[in-house]
């Protein structure tokens, strides 16, 4: 039986962010396509994870990357429009039960590309 990773996302001018929370994750898949994002993983328990996202809008997939730490998996997933705004990740205007927004990454963009281009830097390096 395979369920949602519980996931959080937030929006930046360039790029959306979204953390699948799987602590200790194994096997771990990230398809992003033009419109959509399927991800899947194991954690330890055996566990399976499973995320199929329709975009909102359409990205560029080339220019995504994940990174994965003991707690979870973040993507980060680089508009096709940039500067933006997301009002919601996904196409349709539905809340799945285990998708939230980021508050603690949540903020106006003004100033942020400098912010956002040392996190996508910082996460590049590891």
């Amino acid at each position: 039986p395979r369920q949602p990773a519980k996931t959080l996302w937030y929006d930046r001018p360039r790029y959306v962010f979204l953390e699948f929370c799987v602590e200790d994750s194994r096997d771990v898949q990230v398809s992003i396509e033009e419109q959509r994002l399927v991800f899947s993983c194991r954690n330890a328990d055996g566990v399976q994870f499973y995320n199929d996202i329709e975009l909102y809008a359409r990205v560029n997939a080339k220019d995504s990357q994940e990174k994965r730490s003991d707690r979870s998996i973040t993507c980060f997933i680089r508009k096709w429009k940039e500067k933006v705004a997301w009002p919601r990740i996904t196409k349709e205007n539905i809340k799945p039960s285990w998708l939230s927004v980021d508050f603690d990454n949540w903020r106006d963009w003004e100033g942020d590309e400098e912010v956002e281009r040392a996190m996508v830097e910082q996460y590049a390096e590891v």
